[in-house]
């Protein structure tokens, strides 16, 4: 399915959303072959708005799986999970969005086209109210406390609602995204999808010469004095003035003076400003991009590769492009995808192993394997070292975690229910293994409060990899995420 027809269904669900029509904006946004985070965000809000939890759940782990730094996505979880009454669950991906915040006081969603603001106090307040739920009295009152701290705005009033709640010892209520919030598509993405008439319809007139007898569509025009010696050009031709520049990052405009562009448009720079923000047209529309989403095109390539026959000259050949073409997954033609639960059920002997780290994963283990196995099959799947990992589970009727060891493994497997067992897993750094250090070619300003901002030149610590475009790495004390295209492999 082409990104144009998945925008159009997008588009589509959301007026369903507007209309309380929720059966058939679920319907839509479930057609779409290749869902993207935001729009298995959505789902699984229209599934929680209906308070089916179990598909809920399933539609948040697809978000979180497309996308493991969306905050938002965490805090929907969990409150997904709070309603499960699976409190241990819910706290840590409430801690999770919590984390994700990286010290900032809120997210605005905006600029994605969700109409939220996350704040920390208010993610800090259900951390409290899970406490409640479990117990844990003095927990909760730590946690209300330093939310009061972190409050920005006087409509958050609930929080001291909260705090003077827990020092009675009494539940409150959770804090939760209005129904009708949901992401939705650039508009001015959505508006180049409407088909537009630029030549209009033709209009007979008369002509304005009384000694014109021309009858037709158009007729003779009046002469004029001091007719300039060459016609003006037209801005097409006066793009190709300025220095074509293909376009790497997606950029979404937040003003009328800028520009929307998508990776791989071909844009003529007009003038660059000393603000690192460049003049530039793109289909006779001009506006402002930031130049750093730009790279120089040389045009003159393209004439080389037009030959017919090779030139006897000792030109060297032209480099491929550097960023090569995603590949597709391989399969055979018309077979469907097998996920691991699909095989679990096809196999009885197997059982699903739900791992909550910074995010969840599923694994098929044979029941009954030693602990060694376990740990390799899970450190194989989140590609950490085994060395850096341990396990805990919660035992029946306990709130502590216990620590998973060769022993205790056996005890483990004694709880599995349904051919299904969940476990937690933290990781500590292994100081015996080297991390990869990479070296900044560009500065990098961030836009959101996810990224990571540098300078040219500044050696940065990977600490994992987002997907083929992204990194997460830690520079100058802060740590988020970078275009993996901005910085090269370090070389002490």
């Amino acid at each position: 399915m082409s990104y144009v027809s998945t925008l159009r269904q997008w588009d589509e669900a959301m007026v369903c959303v507007e209309t309380k029509d929720i059966v058939s904006a679920l319907r839509i946004l479930l057609e779409i072959e290749e869902k993207t985070s935001k729009i298995n965000f959505n789902i699984g809000c229209l599934y929680l708005n209906k308070n089916e939890l179990d598909a809920a759940e399933k539609a948040f782990d697809a978000s979180i799986g497309k996308d493991q730094h969306l905050a938002v996505a965490f805090f929907q979880r969990g409150i997904t999970f709070f309603k499960k009454e699976r409190f241990e669950e819910s706290l840590m991906d409430f801690q999770q969005a919590f984390k994700e915040l990286r010290g900032n006081q809120l997210i605005d969603y905006k600029p994605l086209g969700l109409m939220y603001k996350l704040y920390a106090c208010e993610v800090l307040h259900n951390i409290g109210l899970v406490y409640a739920q479990m117990g844990k009295w003095e927990n909760a009152q730590e946690n209300l406390l330093s939310a009061l701290n972190l409050r920005t705005e006087s409509k958050l009033s609930h929080i001291d609602k909260a705090l003077e709640s827990i020092l009675k010892q009494k539940l409150f209520p959770l804090v939760v995204i209005r129904p009708e919030l949901m992401f939705k598509p650039n508009k001015h993405y959505v508006a180049e999808l409407e088909k537009k008439d630029y030549l209009g319809k033709a209009k007979v007139i008369s002509s304005v010469v009384a000694a014109d007898t021309f009858s037709g569509f158009a007729p003779l025009q009046p002469q004029v004095e001091n007719v300039p010696s060459t016609p003006k050009a037209p801005e097409v031709m006066r793009a190709l003035e300025g220095e074509p520049h293909t376009v790497l990052y997606e950029f979404i405009p937040e003003t009328t003076e800028e520009l929307a562009v998508l990776p791989g448009n071909i844009v003529f720079v007009l003038q660059r400003g000393t603000d690192n923000w460049a003049s530039v047209i793109f289909n006779e529309r001009r506006g402002l991009v930031p130049y750093n989403f730009l790279e120089p095109l040389d045009i003159t390539v393209a004439t080389k590769m037009v030959q017919v026959a090779p030139s006897s000259s000792n030109e060297d050949i032209p480099a491929p492009p550097r960023r090569e073409a995603p590949s597709k997954p391989l399969g055979k033609a018309g077979q469907k995808t097998i996920t691991t639960e699909t095989k679990a059920a096809v196999d009885s002997s197997k059982c699903i192993v739900k791992v909550h780290f910074l995010f969840t994963i599923s694994v098929c283990i044979a029941p009954g394997q030693p602990y060694d196995t376990v740990l390799k099959i899970i450190s194989t799947k989140l590609k950490q070292p085994a060395s850096t990992l341990t396990l805990s589970y919660f035992k029946p009727g306990s709130t502590e975690k216990a620590t998973v060891n060769e022993t205790e493994m056996e005890v483990v497997w004694g709880y599995m229910s349904n051919n299904r067992l969940t476990l937690w897993c933290s990781a500590t750094r292994d100081n015996s293994v080297s991390q990869e250090k990479v070296v900044a070619l560009y500065p990098y300003k961030a836009s959101t409060p996810e990224d990571l901002e540098f300078a040219q030149g500044d050696i940065i610590t990977i600490l994992s990899k987002v997907n083929d475009e992204w990194l997460e790495g830690e520079c100058n004390g802060k740590s988020g995420i970078f275009p993996s295209s901005f910085v090269v492999k370090h070389e002490d």
